[in-house]
């Protein structure tokens, strides 16, 4: 068929590609927009002197945030589950940055025994504690678990075990003032509902499990920095951004290969991801700030519902017996 004296097959042709076209710069520009848009830590101030703890620090932005730290001449103490990436990475960021203050120590988040051997252990050994990143997360998918003391594994994970591990630091942290609690949450608890009659959902589903537990994670934020007014220790959270990190592994066939495709053509890298955590732990414009929420290296507002003061007292008193605390352990 002609029309306007063209074959019709070269006008579908010219229209196809056209069309492709038209979706490749929009892809492209919604990339590069991406990139633009991320935002950077400028402050080159160096960190000799200062102790810092990363947890989950062998993959994604807990690796880049580690590799940062050690060339600002902090004594990085990488909090890890496996200590043979640790301990690999911890030689690759010494020759990297002629920092040998790194040391690798074992913790499990996951079980309230790991994260009170590790605190002993730090107690022990360390004189003080400047800036305490709670980094380790997991993304559970459609395989329910349950940790060895009874919790939800995402929820155990994600946020028990960093709200068991900060009591049992906090007296240290208080010591090193002007000291600083950082969270890696994420702007995916917009997506999700904390249920206080069920903190310990073991029967929901892990995938949105991982929104609930970031929820929480904020909740604590900000009720942690109200019980540490007035004590020199700062407690903020953070997005870090939507990342091509392992964590997307567990998303399942066929799901994953759609996801694939979009983690790497919009998420950020690793190393802009770490840019906000990097932020918060060194900038001295910060210094004070506490109960905030950040996101691209600036503050960024929170719903009305994750701020509310009665959530997040109830949080607490509702956690305490489900990590254990003990009449002997600090008090926040």
């Amino acid at each position: 068929m002609i029309f306007g004296g063209i074959p019709c097959t070269t006008l579908l042709c010219w229209a196809t590609g056209i069309v492709f076209g038209g979706a490749s710069l929009l892809l492209v520009g919604i990339r590069l927009y991406a990139y633009f848009s991320s935002g950077v830590c400028k402050s080159k101030r160096q960190m000799n002197g200062k102790t810092v703890i990363i947890t989950g620090c062998t993959s994604g932005i807990g690796k880049e945030t580690a590799r940062d730290l050690a060339k600002r001449g902090a004594r990085v103490i990488m909090a890890c589950r496996n200590m043979d990436t640790a301990n690999r990475l911890k030689d690759e960021f010494v020759k990297e940055s002629g920092n040998s203050n790194i040391v690798v120590r074992k913790l499990d988040l996951s079980s309230l025994q790991s994260v009170r051997e590790f605190a002993r252990q730090i107690n022990q050994e360390e004189s003080r504690l400047d800036v305490l990143i709670h980094n380790a997360g997991t993304a559970g998918a459609f395989r329910k678990q349950v940790t060895v003391d009874g919790l939800e594994m995402t929820m155990g994970t994600n946020y028990f075990g960093p709200f068991l591990l900060t009591h049992l630091l906090i007296d240290l942290l208080k010591r090193s003032k002007p000291s600083r609690i950082i969270v890696v949450a994420s702007e995916l608890y917009r997506l999700a509902r904390l249920n206080l009659n069920n903190i310990n959902p073991t029967s929901t589903w892990p995938a949105y499990l991982y929104y609930v537990s970031k929820y929480a994670d904020i909740v604590f934020t900000l009720e942690l920095a109200r019980r540490l007014e007035g004590s020199g220790v700062t407690a903020n959270c953070l997005h870090p951004g939507m990342i091509d990190s392992g964590i997307w592994r567990n998303v399942p066939i066929p799901l994953s290969w759609f996801v694939h495709v979009i983690v790497k053509l919009f998420f950020k890298t690793p190393e802009q991801g770490a840019q906000t955590t990097i932020h918060l732990a060194v900038s001295q414009e910060l210094n004070g700030i506490s109960g905030r929420y950040f996101m691209d290296c600036s503050e960024h507002r929170l719903s009305n519902a994750v701020k509310e003061p009665a959530k997040g007292k109830k949080l607490w008193e509702l956690s305490e017996p489900l990590v254990e605390l003990q009449p002997s352990d600090p008090k926040i």
